[in-house]
């Protein structure tokens, strides 16, 4: 089981900056495994966050709802649907009258790659945690937010 304090040789203030810091080194630790996790698939978290509203959607939706709905909120979010079209997974369907709206659709390519990617694959994340424990820091967290 990990300890912040060996992990990054450090000592702390208070058991609230331990925490602090333990939750932004746990988000960087998600991420980097999130980030090879994707790799052999050719997208990013955040693009597969994208690909997962679009296919929950079931309708095309504007980019602000998808925006909306990203877990990690991003600035890039057209560059991100940009690649995902270029890749064919997603596809801009311009609103016929207003042409400043744009809708996204999920198109068969992105759904036959969400459907390659096992659904279970951040289970190894929180394999240390039983489901009450679970419940708990996500209730913690939502304390804190």
């Amino acid at each position: 089981m990990g300890d912040i304090s060996k992990d990054i040789n450090s000592k702390f203030a208070n058991n609230r900056i331990k925490a602090l810091l333990n939750i932004l080194y746990t988000a960087n630790w998600i991420e980097g495994f999130q980030n090879e996790f994707f790799k052999p698939y050719g997208i990013s978290p955040q693009q597969f966050n994208i690909l997962r509203i679009l296919n929950g959607a079931g309708e095309p939706v504007n980019v602000q709802i998808i925006k909306d709905r990203m877990i990690e909120r991003s600035p890039n979010a057209t560059r991100l649907m940009d690649k995902l079209c270029a890749k064919n997974y997603i596809e801009r369907l311009p609103c016929d009258h207003d042409r400043r709206v744009v809708k996204i659709t999920i198109t068969r390519e992105g759904k036959a790659l969400l459907e390659s990617i096992p659904n279970n694959f951040n289970k190894n994340l929180l394999k240390n945690l039983n489901e009450d424990e679970a419940e708990q820091l996500s209730n913690l967290l939502d304390k804190m937010r």
